[in-house]
């Protein structure tokens, strides 16, 4: 039996406006519930959780509903190298110091 997860404030919120920019998106496309859900081929209710932001819905779903959305793309970019300030400064710090040539044995 899988353990029970109890996301953070900071996911919950984070999760919810996931949640109401992907209503806010299908609401711009004038698309209905029932289209989209159907282009993500999931259930409506469903599609109604992940506009609510929860948690529990899979991540697999979401991607799902963003592509029948247009909005994919947006989602591979998430934890892209290129703009994870972190991880840049971070690898920034282990670069050396100075760099020498080996001489060779001639």
């Amino acid at each position: 039996m899988p353990t029970p997860h109890h996301p953070s404030a900071a996911t919950r919120k984070t999760l919810a406006k996931l949640g109401a920019d992907i209503r806010d998106a299908r609401r711009r496309r004038r698309l209905p519930m029932a289209v989209v859900s159907d282009r993500a081929f999931t259930s409506r209710s469903t599609l109604q959780r992940i506009e609510e932001g929860d948690p529990a819905v899979s991540i697999g779903i979401y991607a799902a509903v963003l592509q029948a959305l247009g909005l994919l793309d947006g989602l591979a970019k998430i934890a892209d190298p290129s703009t994870d300030a972190v991880g840049q400064a971070l690898a920034d710090e282990s670069l050396p110091k100075r760099i020498r040539l080996k001489h060779s044995a001639s």
